[in-house]
């Protein structure tokens, strides 16, 4: 797809042509307009679905709900950037933080559209099965889900820039060695003309002189050129346009030794755990989104207990 899509399109871009955004992250190409327009897109996505959320309470908390989701997933990820790019920087990754902020954007898109496209069936049961414990726990899953195939992104946009070797630390450069030219096997040698050697002169019997004949000496074979292996195109190549194998045969990309991950990629997957405790944490002291129906309505409540023994207790209490 030729455009890089604006507003909330930018989603169809991504679920439709994913190879597109990997290879502009790859070339680091308008990766600030792609990140603009992610960020626009995501804020609206979940002010909505926020509002969804607090619609349950009262109108003044679909309000408050619309501006706290947003900002619960922006608070996030400006406490948990710095941690990934410093994580690869560690391990010898080439990934900029402009690169590293527009794969995770892309993750917090998936996540705002999916979540935003649940909201019919979240509202249908708000009207129809007005349980706060059930619908509480309806959104949790729905929230849950989302990050999950938002992550699925991200990991696989990352493996994408580690096939290009931005998580690997740059080879040095090597000079190329001249390789004398072999002949092939099975190929016809040629042999140059006979040379001539000069006669000799030695005396007969007689006193008369005798004029040896020249004895053609051949010459080695002539070399002949060695085939010329047929040129990779070059890179940078559209994902899709590559031919089997290139990818691999990058320079600087990863040699995987036993079918083993990276190091990079493996503090990835730690860092998405990270990600989602300090999400779960920092949704918990930006509550209330749902808002109790038998409490009057707060814009926060007091920090006790944690998500996880909520969750529990809520789960309990069906």
């Amino acid at each position: 797809m030729a455009s890089d899509g604006s507003g909330l399109l930018v989603i169809e871009r991504i679920l439709r042509d994913r190879h597109s955004i990997w290879q502009q992250v790859v070339e680091e190409r308008e990766l600030n307009a792609l990140t603009g327009r992610m960020l626009a897109a995501s804020a609206i996505a979940l002010a909505c679905y926020g509002a969804v959320l607090g619609a349950f309470h009262s109108f003044l908390m679909a309000l408050t709900s619309a501006v706290k989701l947003p900002l619960l997933f922006l608070v996030t990820l400006a406490i948990c950037l710095p941690t990934l790019y410093l994580f690869n920087l560690v391990f010898g990754a080439r990934l900029s933080i402009r690169q590293a902020l527009a794969m995770v954007m892309v993750a917090i898109t998936v996540i705002s559209m999916l979540a935003v496209a649940f909201a019919p069936i979240s509202l249908f049961f708000l009207i129809t099965a007005p349980d706060y414990s059930f619908f509480k726990l309806l959104n949790v899953a729905i929230l849950t889900l989302s990050a999950f195939v938002g992550l699925k992104f991200l990991t696989g946009g990352m493996q994408v820039l580690n096939e290009h070797g931005l998580l690997t630390t740059a080879p040095p450069q090597q000079v190329p060695q001249q390789v004398p030219a072999q002949v092939p096997a099975g190929a016809a040698e040629v042999t140059a003309p006979a040379v001539p050697v000069p006669a000799t002169v030695a005396a007969n019997g007689d006193g008369r002189p005798q004029v040896a004949a020249p004895v053609p000496v051949a010459a080695g074979p002539a070399p002949v050129a060695a085939p010329v292996a047929p040129q990779l195109p070059p890179y940078p190549q559209p994902l899709h346009q590559l031919p089997p194998g290139y990818r691999q045969q990058q320079p600087g990309a990863r040699v995987a030794a036993g079918g083993q991950r990276p190091a990079s990629m493996t503090l990835l997957y730690i860092w998405i755990l990270l990600f989602g405790f300090v999400g779960t944490q920092l949704a918990w002291t930006l509550r209330p989104f749902f808002g109790d129906p038998g409490q009057d309505f707060a814009f926060f409540r007091s920090i006790e207990g944690n998500f996880y023994a909520e969750i529990l207790n809520t789960i309990a209490s069906l």
